[in-house]
Order: C-alpha cells, then sequence, then structure tokens
C-alpha cells in the first residue's frame, strides 16, 4: 500500500444526499472483459446543490446517460475513486455502462474469477468494484439482475431473489434475470456463475408456501452436502417457532466452494461460503464439525431477517447485526442439542 487508509468517525455519519430506489443490472460476463449496464432510480435527498458522488474503484467507464440522453463531458468528473455528476434534477434515471476484469482482480472483493466461477463478495464496500454507486449500507434499493454468459462454461447463473426468466441466447449463450422484491443495500449483493453438483429440497413456510432450497458445491462434493441442507430446513422451521420469523423469498440458494475468500456471507437468498464450514461426511468428519456445520449454516440465514431485511445504518453498527445474529445461532444450537454444553464452549 502506498498510503494508510483515512480514519471514518461515526461522529460525522451524514445521511446521503441521494438515495437510490430501484437498481436494473445487466452482466455480460468475460474473464478479462465483463460489461456491466446499469439502470438506477435515484432521487435526491439533500441540498439542491449538491452533485451525486458515485463510488467507483478499478472500472472502465464507457457511457453516462440520465433519462435517456448522453451526458457531456462538462457536467461529471470521473477518478479512480469515484463519479460525480451536476445535477439540477430531484429524480431521474441514471444509465451507466462500464467494464471490469475479474480475471486481475485480485483484491477479491467485488467480481472476480476463480476457479473458472464468477463470484462476488460485496460486504463491506466491494461493489464499488462492480460498478459506480452509493456504496453504503443506509442506501436500500430492490435489485433486478440479468446475467448473460457462455451456457457450457456457465450452465448455472444466480443472483439475489426470485428467478423471473431465463433464455437461450445465440453463440452458445444464455440468459438469466432475478429480481429481489425487497430494498437492500448492495453490500448483500451476489452473484455466482458457474458449474457445480447440486442438491435440492423443499421447504413448507408455516404459511403454506413451498420454497426451493438448492445447495451448489464443487464438483465431486455432492457426498459432503446432506447435513448442510438438513441444518437449513432445521434453521427455517426454528426460526418460525422461536422468533415467529418466516422466509419471504420463493428459493434459498447457497453455494459452497473451495476458493471463496471469507468465510461466509450472507447475501440475500443466495449465500456463499467456503465448502470446509459447511461440508461434512461421516467417514471424516467429526461431531464437532457437524455441530460447527450446523451453527454457520443457521447464523447465515438467520441473518435474512437480522442483517439482511433489518440492517445497518453504517459500518460503526457492524457490532449490532453480527452480535445479534451471533446470539441467535447460540439459541438454535442450544435449542437442537444440550444448552450447558453451548454455554460452555460460547464462553470460551
Amino acid at each position: 500500500m502506498t498510503q494508510l487508509p483515512k480514519a471514518k468517525y461515526r461522529k460525522d455519519y451524514q445521511e446521503p444526499e441521494f438515495t437510490i430506489t430501484d437498481v436494473d443490472l445487466t452482466f455480460d460476463l468475460h474473464p478479462t472483459e465483463t460489461r456491466v449496464k446499469s439502470v438506477l432510480k435515484v432521487v435526491r435527498q439533500g441540498e439542491h446543490e449538491k452533485p451525486l458522488v458515485l463510488d467507483g474503484e478499478q472500472l472502465t467507464l464507457l457511457s453516462i446517460k440520465v433519462d435517456g440522453e448522453k451526458v457531456s463531458e462538462d457536467l461529471y468528473q470521473h477518478d479512480e475513486h469515484s463519479l460525480t455528476l451536476k445535477t439540477p434534477l430531484n429524480s431521474f434515471t441514471l444509465e451507466i455502462e462500464n467494464r471490469v476484469n475479474p480475471t486481475a482482480n485480485e483484491a477479491l472483493e467485488g467480481l472476480y474469477l476463480a476457479e473458472n466461477t464468477f463470484c462476488t463478495q460485496c460486504e463491506a464496500e466491494g461493489f464499488r468494484r462492480i460498478t459506480f454507486y452509493l456504496d453504503r449500507p443506509d442506501v436500500l434499493a430492490k435489485f433486478t439482475t440479468t446475467v448473460i454468459a457462455d451456457k457450457n462454461d456457465f450452465p448455472y447463473l444466480l443472483s439475489n431473489g426470485n428467478r423471473v426468466k431465463h433464455l437461450e441466447l445465440e453463440n452458445g449463450k444464455h440468459l438469466a434475470t432475478w429480481q429481489d422484491p425487497f430494498p437492500k443495500p448492495c453490500y448483500l449483493f451476489a452473484l455466482v456463475a458457474g458449474d457445480f453438483d447440486i442438491l435440492r429440497d423443499e421447504f413448507t413456510t408455516r404459511e403454506g408456501r413451498i420454497v426451493d432450497l438448492e445447495l451448489f458445491v464443487d464438483k465431486g462434493n455432492l457426498d459432503r452436502a446432506d447435513h448442510a441442507m438438513l441444518s437449513l430446513k432445521n434453521a427455517m422451521k426454528w426460526d418460525e417457532e422461536r422468533f415467529d420469523l418466516v422466509y419471504d423469498l420463493d428459493i434459498y440458494m447457497v453455494v459452497a466452494v473451495d476458493f471463496f475468500n471469507m468465510g461466509a456471507m450472507e447475501n440475500k437468498g443466495l449465500n456463499v461460503f467456503n465448502a470446509k464450514y459447511v461440508l461434512a461426511n461421516p467417514k471424516t468428519a467429526t461431531d464437532q464439525d457437524f455441530l460447527n456445520v450446523e451453527s454457520v449454516i443457521g447464523h447465515e440465514y438467520f441473518h435474512n431477517w437480522t442483517g439482511n431485511r433489518v440492517t445497518c445504518r453504517d459500518w460503526f453498527q457492524l457490532s449490532l447485526k453480527e452480535g445479534l445474529t451471533v446470539f441467535r445461532d447460540q439459541e438454535f444450537s442450544s435449542d437442537l442439542g444440550s444448552r450447558a454444553v453451548n454455554r460452555i464452549q460460547d464462553v470460551r
């Protein structure tokens, strides 16, 4: 690093001058030249003369339009950390096209390519490496995401929410569109594209809705996935009974792969895990391994309400969403196992 990061203080928090209510993203995936088109509905919240300042890092800007009209170069400024747009409008549609290089993204934040799989990691400030955006947790928007890729290399195209479209395209490509009906901050955005083994099941909520459950694993790891699926179903049932919280989408997906750079991430409806935390085979795993899988699967599922639907104002509140969800996963493990033994382990 050439310079130390600048300290931020909670006392300096200010509400954003603008917010974004709806996001429509289109990804044309390519190992070194992925094109991203974002259509943002922007609403001013602050003073009339303030410009819109979007975060953006390691992005190649291709075009900007406001309400369908190309923006002249004298109305915006672009540097290595941000895009600043001068506008008198109080609400408008902003269209931005940019290019990213997933192969060269060695930070493993934003969109990256590893072992022939596209993956994202956006908590805490990774979304700015995907496209220009208000990359902060107090800006909540409804996301629609369309993913285009080669079908042979990337047969599964995943993102947040419910899948509303799947089309076969020319030149061996295909397209999938996902729609998340609930506003979320961009740190909960997720995209995964690759080829996996898949374990499918379903869960019936107390309201009678059938939720499809899909667990994606690296090829050859399917025999280690059963306990994670059982743990997920137990967590969904427990959250209904103990905290009166019912899952709110038509599908819940878990991706467990060896290369994921973090332990686990609670992206809305599409959790991504490092495989070592959620996969276990009775022939090689210990009892403690199985308890750990149950705990971490439960933890990321419980974030659906404590962290996702109810989220942070700023990153100084990280301990609130994590602390409350840790409490919930500890109670889950205690109710399903031995409360006394779990209490001893928690204290340790």
